[in-house]
């Protein structure tokens, strides 16, 4: 099952609604699959703006960020096919037009979520349906993702930790380094990145 991420949740995890919810918002992601968790381009596009404009970051620094998002999750093209969905689901559901491509781009992508604090919570089109995280009641389908991911443990270090700091070690990771969020992280193993294929990061156990 594919999850789409909105640009409110990237902001959090950046800490531009204060620490307790960048804290709240990395429990979350951390525990979202790499290869199950989408981004549309869109999204990367309006974090840009809000990191240069509302957090008064350099434009070098919103760039670093932008990058390390992209290595993190897949993304999701806004191709002319999204576009013109967007242009129904607008005028038809009266979304703001960046809305309406972001959840567009969610649809076209197969995504049966797409998380979000600020569109509609319920609100469902072609198949994907706008979530919010942090409600005290959440969707069955997130609750059954995160759940999963529990699960499987914490004992290995996640897939997108890796991608964006790509040189970490196992030696940096016991010993409590700090990834590119700010975060110590303490995971009692991790993967060392050894080459890059034309789909990313390849990995293999330290």
């Amino acid at each position: 099952m594919f999850v789409a991420l909105d640009t409110n949740i990237l902001a959090y995890a950046e800490g531009l609604n204060g620490e307790p919810m960048r804290r709240r918002t990395l429990a979350i992601v951390e525990q979202l699959s790499a290869d199950s968790t989408l981004l549309p381009v869109q999204v990367l596009g309006e974090l840009y703006s809000l990191l240069t404009r509302k957090a008064g970051r350099s434009r070098s620094r919103a760039r670093d960020a932008i990058l390390h998002w992209g290595d993190a999750f897949p993304l999701i093209e806004t191709s002319s096919s999204v576009l013109l969905a967007a242009l129904d689901l607008s005028a038809d559901h009266h979304l703001a037009w960046w809305d309406a491509v972001i959840v567009s781009a969610a649809a076209d992508a197969s995504c049966r979520l797409l998380l979000s604090e600020d569109l509609q919570d319920g609100f469902t089109w072609s198949g994907v349906t706008v979530t919010n995280p942090f409600s005290t009641k959440r969707h069955a389908l997130l609750d059954a993702v995160l759940s999963q991911r529990r699960q499987a443990g914490t004992d290995h270090c996640p897939a997108w930790v890796g991608r964006i700091a790509p040189r970490i070690c196992r030696t940096q990771i016991e010993a409590g380094c700090r990834h590119p969020f700010g975060d110590r992280v303490s995971y009692s193993r991790c993967f060392r990145i050894t080459s890059r294929s034309s789909r990313g990061m390849v990995e293999r156990p330290a």
